[in-house]
């Protein structure tokens, strides 16, 4: 009956998980084509502020967004605000005056490798060779896919540098985000650090907004790329990022070049090199090969309600709701404490 309770345990929060991981990337993969519709009403900065104060409103909605964290979260929340909105943020509209919203979302793809980089120097230890060999792979598929743009000229050259800039940012935001998602939830805590990077981007911004030429579409794009892309899609990865990991969850990002490429070239008709699609595919190999390994000696980490109520016991505790192999635990250890007595590991065969 224990074996039972762990395998469905196991099964449901896979699925969970990487609902979770997915939705963000096919919502983020959309986003490119909804800045690309606003930069035709605002300037760069104007649109940054606008998506992140769309979001923060749209947050404001739900009443769990406003749960008490406590004092010293501030701090984390404030990282958070400048390395996964603020600075990034501020990045692609800059980037998508000088190259394609296609190729913009299909040099996201380079952010799981990042994340993983991040993650290995905060737990001071190398990756697993496969891991590093799919870091190889995938960052010189992000650099063919960087080609085509960038002999095209400086202008485009200079795209992809901010592209580059943004996601690197985003390498350090998804480790940051862990620990604060696992204690005060995902809604809390990005809802604050919208908030704060509101603040942050207002300065440039507001005056973006005072000289803007509004129409239709661009008014419906700016909506949802703050209410989806900003407000819901971060709420769902900071979810993901709690429940399989900083590096697993960043694969969201793997699902943007596909999505971005449809709309881009079936929506504006932009032209995407054959270089760029090759890169793309080196890309996604890379991610394949630093896919999660799971084998037969590694233990399993069940919350203790799963085991009890297995044993026909109370399961009134405090769970755990993160699954973690040995090398995730030690990364997240770097920033906080993994576990705090509210998880037991099971043996792979419990006698």
């Amino acid at each position: 009956m224990t074996d039972a309770a762990v395998n469905n345990y196991k099964k449901s929060s896979w699925l969970d998980g990487w609902l979770f991981v997915a939705a963000p990337g096919v919502i983020w993969g959309a986003s490119f084509l909804f800045i690309a519709e606003g930069l035709k009403a605002l300037g760069p900065n104007g649109v940054s502020f606008t998506r992140i104060l769309v979001g923060f409103v749209t947050l404001s909605l739900f009443p769990a967004a406003r749960k008490l964290v406590d004092r010293s979260a501030w701090r984390g929340i404030a990282l958070l605000a400048l390395v996964w909105f603020a600075f990034p943020l501020s990045m692609f509209p800059f980037a998508e005056q000088r190259v394609s919203s296609a190729i913009t979302g299909m040099l996201n793809a380079a952010t799981p490798m990042f994340v993983a980089i991040v993650a290995a120097l905060i737990a001071r230890k190398l990756p697993e060779a496969r891991v590093i060999i799919g870091l190889s792979v995938g960052m010189t598929g992000a650099a063919i896919m960087a080609l085509p743009s960038v002999s095209a000229g400086s202008s485009s050259a200079i795209g992809v540098a901010l592209i580059v800039a943004a996601t690197l940012s985003y390498g350090f935001a998804l480790n940051v985000a862990r620990p604060l998602q696992q204690r005060y939830g995902a809604l809390p805590v990005i809802w604050r650090a919208l908030g704060v990077a509101a603040v942050l981007t207002l300065p440039l911004g507001g005056p973006d907004l005072l000289d803007a030429h509004w129409s239709t579409t661009p008014i419906v794009s700016l909506l949802a790329l703050g209410a989806l892309g900003t407000g819901v899609a971060f709420v769902l990865l900071a979810t993901a990022v709690g429940k399989v990991g900083a590096t697993r969850a960043s694969a969201s990002a793997f699902l943007m070049p596909p999505v971005s490429l449809v709309l881009g070239v079936g929506i504006n008709h932009e032209h995407v090199a054959l270089l760029s699609l090759v890169g793309s595919a080196v890309c996604l190999s890379g991610a394949w090969l630093m896919r999660p390994k799971t084998t037969a000696g590694n233990p399993r980490v069940v919350p203790k309600a799963i085991v009890l109520r297995a044993h026909g016991h109370s399961a009134d505790l405090p769970t755990l709701r993160t699954e973690c192999n040995e090398d995730d635990a030690r990364t997240q250890s770097g920033i906080t404490q993994f576990v705090r007595g509210g998880a037991m590991t099971i043996p792979r065969n419990p006698r």
